[in-house]
């Protein structure tokens, strides 16, 4: 594969990204705003501060779990399990939006060789 094929490769990937990440806009920002909220009840529950709550949900959501910050409470535990499940779902779609865009970038430039 030549350099200019590659960056043809690159391009139409990256086209095909926007393309899908543009249909599933208002799922993935339903999850994201999910994400934010339940990040925003639990550090209040909990006594934390706001970006602190956030930063939980993010972490907790994208299955990373530092351990840094810990809920106590049992609400704020179930919420945690359901911001598990939301980052799943979310990096799900992610990936499944970049799968389809490497196929689609692949089979646009396969006239190409």
């Amino acid at each position: 594969m030549n350099i200019a094929h590659a960056a043809h490769v690159r391009r139409e990937f990256y086209k095909a990204v926007r393309f899908y990440f543009h249909v599933v806009w208002p799922i993935f920002s339903i999850l994201l705003f999910l994400i934010v909220l339940f990040g925003l009840i639990i550090s209040y529950l909990e006594g934390w501060g706001p970006f602190d709550g956030i930063y939980f949900a993010f972490v907790t959501g994208l299955t990373i779990g530092y351990g840094d910050l810990v809920p106590k409470l049992a609400v704020s535990r179930v919420l945690a399990i359901l911001l598990g499940f939301n980052g799943v779902l979310m990096t799900a779609i992610f990936a499944a939006i970049s799968i389809r865009a490497i196929e689609n970038a692949v089979r646009a430039t396969d006239h190409l060789e």
